[in-house]
């Protein structure tokens, strides 16, 4: 390890937007400790870093006490999407509150800088658009979503008051929808979903007419909007709005995953979930000021590496053995 390089510890690093910070920090020199307890997150989605001899990999429950010496945490455990963080939603918000404590507790043991992913999904459904990071939210706290929305909410607050009360480096970084390889198939996402409607030439699901808006990152662009968040001066705390200004109709979406894909799919409707947010598009301008970052990747070359990599999935579902 080179005099610039630190130890650190991404939670969640075997998820889809941990794995590419994992391989990130891992190309940069850092010696990286990814844990995981793979709920949603996939030893495959890190395969190829386990012979770095600057990767470690741990199976753990961020719910419960860590106990290693490290320079600085990114804290990603949670489980991002609605089918995932709806399926056991007391241990969602156990992982976010729960998680966020222990957590914080080893910084200050420590003195580790400590990044917080939060989510847009602290906005709830938006009468403010864009979003900035001043706006309060309008969240259901009693919703389906909640235990994602109000766990993510409370993450922050213990990170404020960790700051203020026992001065710990923190960073809250407010990360919307992204996308990317690695993706879970099954995740229920937008982005995930049309892509495997599209490569099976199945119906793609819309629900509404479709006029719904979403603003999609390519996770590249995210992950060094986190790594630049994390390095920025000590004052600059957040939290900070990572996400790609560039709104998309839902339809839009769906229109350009089925002309990438050259599927046969048609577009079918169905009901809006509840609480489902009807706008969702990030105000960016606090990540170009304090960071110099905004998103570099256009929604179309993004979705060509992405749909290559659900097209391995499946080729390599359908030549399994049955």
């Amino acid at each position: 390890m080179s005099l610039t390089s630190k130890r650190i510890l991404v939670t969640g690093g075997a998820g889809f937007v941990g794995s590419h910070l994992c391989e990130r920090l891992v190309a940069a020199g850092h010696e990286v400790l990814c844990v995981d307890n793979y709920f949603t997150g996939r030893r495959a989605n890190v395969a190829h870093l386990l012979d770095h001899a600057n990767f470690e990999l741990m199976r753990h429950d961020v719910t419960f006490p860590l106990y290693v010496e490290v320079d600085q945490i990114y804290n990603l455990a949670c489980p991002a999407s609605p089918i995932h963080y709806q399926f056991d939603p007391v241990q969602t918000t156990k992982t976010s509150v729960h998680g966020a404590i222990n957590m914080l507790g080893l910084a200050k043991r420590t003195r580790a800088r400590i990044l917080q992913a939060s989510t847009s999904e602290v906005y709830g459904d938006p009468t403010q658009h864009p979003q900035t990071e001043e706006y309060w939210g309008n969240v259901n706290p009693i919703g389906p979503r909640s235990c994602y929305d109000e766990g993510k909410r409370c993450a922050e607050t213990l990170f404020f008051d960790y700051h203020r009360q026992h001065g710990l480096e923190i960073k809250v970084a407010r990360i919307f929808n992204t996308y990317g390889p690695r993706m879970h198939p099954k995740d229920g996402r937008v982005v995930s979903n049309f892509i495997m409607q599209a490569l099976e030439d199945r119906p793609i699901t819309l629900y509404g007419d479709g006029s719904q808006t979403r603003s999609f990152c390519y996770v590249d662009d995210l992950v060094e909007g986190l790594i630049r968040l994390m390095e920025s001066p000590a004052d600059i705390t957040g939290p900070i709005n990572l996400g790609n200004p560039g709104e998309f109709t839902i339809r839009g979406l769906a229109e350009q995953v089925i002309a990438a894909t050259g599927s046969a799919s048609e577009l079918s409707f169905g009901p809006l979930p509840e609480n489902d947010p009807q706008q969702r598009q990030p105000d960016i301008a606090r990540a170009r000021a304090l960071l110099g970052w905004e998103p570099t990747v256009p929604l179309e070359e993004g979705l060509a590496p992405t749909i290559g990599y659900f097209e391995r999935l499946v080729a390599g579902a359908a030549n399994a053995p049955g």
